[in-house]
């Protein structure tokens, strides 16, 4: 893995809240002594300084494919960071107390890409799952994977039958009842609410309602239709004397000059 020193002192350096930070005694590679530095974790980065107050980290810390364990050791609350393989190295770190190991610990062990990755497939399955639950919950609108059940190719039979109409239709004040009328123990029709008929087509928007004319449009409507028969005669004797003019004009025409 390349990685860009300029990069990473100031991504270390700058003001991004980190996931956690605090000094920690690092044990070194070559000798056994521990040196107290400061730590700062960003991400799957962790960054060590010689001071809290360095401008540069000495060192960086990639977590990945790692694990975090407590080990024996002869500085208290030390733990270690391993990673896999035989050359790789081990770092060992030691906190000043019971309470900073537990929080390194624990945050060290969610800082690698990988546990991100366990946690957004956990949530994404809980989020199913509330989907699921939550659709389930209104009313039937839509079932649970596994859930359906094919429905009887032939009609089911009540056990209990409605009554039959009567014969004779009952009258209130000479008028039938508009609940006993032929074809009303039909079912409702649902499709003109849902928009879509029988065969699944979308219906056209229903036609608005008719506007009743007012008084002074009904009187104005009145009136022009009073003079249309007028108008219609004038102009049709005027256009018919235009015709037989014209028509006499071309017969001249066709029979030639008079002799």
């Amino acid at each position: 893995m390349k990685l860009n020193e300029r990069s990473l002192a100031f991504y270390a350096t700058c003001d991004s809240p980190a996931d956690n930070a605090g000094f920690l005694y690092k044990r070194g590679e070559r000798h056994t002594a521990y040196h107290r530095r400061w730590f700062v974790l960003k991400g799957n980065m962790l960054f060590y300084f010689e001071e809290r107050e360095s401008r540069e980290p000495v060192g960086v810390i990639v977590l990945e494919g790692c694990t975090v364990e407590l080990c024996d050791s002869a500085e208290e609350f030390a733990f270690a960071i391993r990673f896999g393989g035989t050359k790789s190295r081990t770092y060992v770190l030691a906190a000043e107390s019971q309470a900073a190991m537990e929080s390194w610990v624990k945050s060290l062990s969610r800082a690698s890409f990988d546990y991100m990755r366990l946690v957004v497939r956990e949530l994404e399955k809980q989020l199913e799952e509330m989907r699921w639950g939550t659709a389930s919950g209104c009313g039937g609108c839509r079932q649970l994977p596994g859930s359906w059940k094919p429905k009887p190719s032939g009609p089911e039979e009540s056990p209990e039958r409605l009554p039959a109409l009567p014969a004779i239709l009952p009258k209130e004040n000479g008028c039938a009842v508009w609940n006993n009328v032929p074809g009303a123990d039909r079912p409702p029709d649902t499709s003109i609410c849902s928009g879509y008929d029988s065969e699944g087509n979308p219906r056209p928007p229903p036609l608005p309602p008719r506007r009743r004319a007012s008084s002074s449009e009904a009187g104005s409507a009145g009136a022009a239709a009073a003079e249309s028969p007028s108008t219609f005669c004038r102009l049709h004797e005027r256009y018919g004397q235009e015709v037989a003019r014209l028509r006499l004009d071309w017969l001249e025409r066709r029979r030639g000059p008079r002799p």
